[in-house]
C-alpha cells in the first residue's frame, strides 16, 4: 500500500531487542535503544492507566516482569512510572515518552491492548500523542473496535488488525463456536478497514491473509519469528517478520 513501505522495510524487534540475560527486558527504553542501534523497527504494547494515559507495557496485571501486583489500570501513569522491574533500573514509560527516546529513528509498531469492553481511553490517547509525533508510526490491535475508533477519529494514523487463526483446544471452545467467534471478529476488524495486518506465524498459511495480501493488496506482517523454520514460513509468506530471541 502507497505511503506504507516503511512498515515492512525492516525485521522488526518484538516488544524491542530485549534480552533477560543481559538485563534489557521487554518494552523498555533500554531494549528500544537495543532496536534503533541494531537498525530494527520496534514493536511495543499499550495498557491504558487510571487517569488515561498511554503506558507501554505488555501485560494488563504487574507481577510477570515488575514488582506488586494488581492490574495496571488501576494506578495513575505516575504511580506506573515508580514501580520497579525485577531486573533492570528501567522504569515503564508513557508512549510519549516512548516518541521522545525514539525521535523517528526506527518505525514504530504499536498494539493497543484491549479488553473487549468498549474503552476508548487508550486509542484516543494514542491517537493523540502520534498526531504530534514526526516519525513513521502506527496502531494495530486484536480489538476490531478500537481500530475503528481509530479510523473515526484519527484516519492519518495508519491502522492494522492483530489476529489468528481460531484455537478451539487452547481457549476450551468447541471448533465450530471458535471458528464462528473468529469469523465475526475478522467481518468486524475488515469493517474497521485496516492498512495491513499481523498475523500469527504458527497460523500461516492462511486463507485472511492470504486475501489480505494477494487480493486487497494490504502489507503483511507475521508474529513471533522465534525459530530457522518460523523465519522460512515469514519469508514465503509475509511481507515482514516480527521477530524474537535473535538477530536478523
Amino acid at each position: 500500500m502507497a505511503g506504507l513501505d516503511w512498515l515492512i522495510a525492516r525485521p522488526v524487534a518484538h516488544r524491542g531487542l530485549h534480552d533477560a540475560q543481559k538485563g534489557i527486558i521487554e518494552n523498555t527504553s533500554s531494549a528500544f535503544a537495543a532496536a534503533i542501534a541494531g537498525g530494527y523497527g520496534i514493536e511495543c504494547d499499550l495498557q491504558v492507566s487510571a487517569d488515561g494515559d498511554a503506558m507501554v507495557h505488555h501485560d494488563e496485571m504487574l507481577g510477570r516482569l515488575t514488582d506488586g501486583n494488581g492490574r495496571v489500570d488501576a494506578l495513575t501513569a505516575a504511580e506506573l512510572k515508580r514501580v520497579p522491574f525485577k531486573a533492570t533500573a528501567d522504569r515503564m514509560i508513557t508512549l510519549a515518552e516512548l516518541c521522545d527516546l525514539v525521535d523517528g529513528r526506527a518505525p514504530l509498531l504499536i498494539e493497543l491492548k484491549s479488553r473487549f469492553a468498549g474503552d476508548r481511553r487508550l486509542v484516543g490517547r494514542a491517537a493523540k500523542v502520534l498526531a504530534g509525533y514526526g516519525g513513521p508510526a502506527a496502531l494495530m490491535s486484536f480489538d476490531p473496535a478500537q481500530i475503528a475508533t481509530l479510523r473515526e477519529i484519527a484516519p492519518q494514523v495508519p491502522r492494522g488488525l492483530v489476529a489468528e487463526s481460531p484455537h478451539p483446544l487452547r481457549r476450551g471452545e468447541r471448533p465450530l463456536a471458535a471458528a464462528k467467534d473468529a469469523l465475526a471478529l475478522l467481518v468486524q476488524g475488515l469493517h474497521a478497514r485496516p492498512q495491513f495486518i499481523a498475523y500469527s506465524v504458527s497460523d500461516l498459511p492462511a486463507t485472511l491473509p492470504t486475501v489480505a495480501r494477494k487480493v486487497l493488496g494490504l502489507p503483511l506482517l507475521t508474529w513471533t519469528v522465534r525459530s530457522t523454520d518460523q523465519r522460512r514460513t515469514a519469508e514465503r509468506y509475509a511481507d515482514q517478520m516480527i521477530f524474537e530471541g535473535f538477530r536478523p
